[in-house]
């Protein structure tokens, strides 16, 4: 049997072959077989170009361009693009070698906070929505920072997730802005928002302020980089107007902050006198307030008289948030559980249940005092590496790395200033600039090991 096997080997194996193509097809229809057919390409590719589907997944889920252009939802993009990149992950880590794992301080604390929420999700008080989030995008969160923070060995794959991110940014931004000239999706009259007949994550336009705000640091750093190639430099200023223009079209103040916070980080560079950048930042600010249209909100606008009506329903959500953090001071009511306890909880109830509108609001309401301690530390822990990389720029002076430092250093401080109204603390922002800012500081050692 097992010489006829030997001898019919390739006989056997078509004829196999075909019967699950034709039952495929049968039961399956011709998609099915087209499917099981590219299946063994489409793994070696992943295998092949691992980073390059690792960058794609970070692009796709943190910027929803499958909801932006609805005609790619039903490729399922960011399905297969993760299918990928753990078949990559997989096969380089285990198999080839090629991936080398190591292990820093802040993956440490990382793994503190993750293990931290997993604890939060399973003492919540509504254990359902919980689970769901944690299953749904916290286990994605933890595989990619490993995925990218190992990956990411060289100043050409900095290049390409920095370009990625610039570049789908500004597309987000045209979308935003071509939404509001022709007046779809607006929310209140005014502000603009993406895909929200679709219940996209862009249609909220708090969301979508914090998605193209995250970009704005990157071309920012490209504009200001006085090495760079003046063309490179004059798109930057061109992407980095049209996403200003973007989030000036959402009416976020939250996000509007944030720019102003990164514009004056570069500018600090440059000036390095703090009272005169602070000005700077301060009228930079109304002028944004002013183009924004803020006074002509339905909600935060000029035609409410005293403390607006957005400003009061931030404040009675972040005393909700102090309550659900006194009432359970070690896990807070769990992970993702804010709107559904802000009636047990806050001091004023008109009908409905909202957002905690804060970072750091949401982090102590959802996983208490002990959880909001760990998180600062997170953020604590990716500053002072940043700082080390830094340190070791001016002894390597190596200007690539420096526009990379530059732009995750911004980013950070864009999103700890508009944490104070936009709520951040387990989308993706954070955990990419933590991902890159290891891996971009195992590169710095590595470049002054060189010298």
């Amino acid at each position: 049997m097992h010489r006829f096997y030997k001898n019919n080997s390739h006989l056997i194996n078509a004829s196999l072959v075909t019967f699950l193509v034709v039952g495929l097809y049968l039961q399956l229809g011709p998609i099915a077989v087209f499917a099981f057919l590219i299946l063994p390409f489409a793994a070696f590719t992943a295998v092949k170009v691992s980073v390059a589907f690792i960058i794609l997944f970070i692009l796709f889920s943190y910027f929803r361009l499958h909801e932006a252009f609805p005609v790619l939802m039903p490729l399922k993009i960011p399905k297969l693009l993760a299918l990928a990149s753990i078949l990559g992950i997989v096969w380089h880590l285990f198999i080839s070698k090629k991936l080398k794992p190591h292990w820093s301080t802040t993956h440490l604390i990382f793994v503190i906070w993750f293990v931290w929420l997993t604890v939060c999700v399973f003492s919540a008080s509504n254990k359902g929505i919980a689970i769901e989030y944690w299953s749904g995008v916290l286990v994605k969160v933890l595989i990619m920072v490993f995925a990218i923070s190992w990956w990411m060995t060289s100043l050409s794959h900095f290049n390409s997730v920095r370009l990625g991110i610039m570049v789908s940014g500004v597309t987000i931004a045209i979308v935003a802005l071509s939404n509001k000239i022709n007046g779809i999706g607006l929310v209140e009259g005014t502000r603009v928002t993406i895909s929200r007949d679709i219940r996209s994550q862009l249609g909220d336009p708090n969301d979508l302020s914090l998605v193209l705000m995250f970009p704005v640091s990157f071309l920012a750093a490209e504009m200001f980089n006085t090495n760079a190639h003046s063309l490179r430099r004059l798109l930057a200023a061109i992407g980095l107007l049209l996403a200003i223009s973007g989030v000036i079209a959402t009416q976020s103040r939250g996000g509007l902050l944030g720019i102003a916070a990164i514009i004056c980080f570069f500018l600090y560079q440059k000036i390095k006198n703090p009272l005169i950048v602070a000005g700077i930042g301060v009228v930079g600010m109304l002028v944004l307030m002013i183009f924004a249209g803020i006074t002509d909100r339905q909600s935060g606008g000029a035609q409410e008289g005293g403390v607006d009506e957005s400003a009061m329903g931030r404040i009675y959500a972040w005393q909700a948030a102090i309550n659900m953090a006194l009432a359970n001071p070690l896990t807070g009511v769990g992970v993702n559980n804010f709107f559904v306890n802000y009636y047990f909880y806050s001091p004023h109830w008109d009908g409905k249940n909202h957002a905690v509108h804060s970072t750091w609001f949401q982090v102590l309401g959802e996983t208490g005092f002990v959880g909001l301690c760990i998180f600062i530390l997170v953020i604590v822990s990716i500053y002072r590496s940043l700082s080390r990389v830094f340190t070791l720029i001016k002894i390597n002076r190596n200007d690539n790395i420096a526009i990379n430092a530059s732009a995750l250093k911004a980013g950070l401080i864009g999103f700890m200033v508009s944490g104070t109204f936009l709520t951040q603390a387990f989308t993706w922002p954070l955990y990419i600039i933590l991902a890159l800012t290891i891996a971009l500081e195992k590169l710095a050692l590595e470049s002054q090991k060189e010298l």
